[in-house]
């Protein structure tokens, strides 16, 4: 998958659990764990711009975009 999510660095950066982040978001552990797990198609941009709120951080520091490799 070309985007690729980085959002357990940022927590880590952070020093925040992924629990405290849904619950300072208002979105389920579950969803948050879906989405740092890159099992999740799309996202929301009022998630997304929560998210970033709480972080203190912009998308880019989330997401990531990497091309595709021949074979991949």
């Amino acid at each position: 998958m070309p985007i690729i999510v980085r959002l357990d660095r940022v927590l880590a950066d952070r020093k925040m659990t992924l629990t405290a982040l849904a619950e300072q978001v208002g979105v389920s552990l579950v969803n948050l764990s879906n989405l740092k797990t890159g099992k999740v198609k799309a996202i929301r941009f009022s998630t997304l711009e929560a998210i970033c709120r709480v972080l203190e951080c912009q998308p880019g520091d989330i997401l990531e975009y990497a091309e595709e490799r021949a074979g991949d």
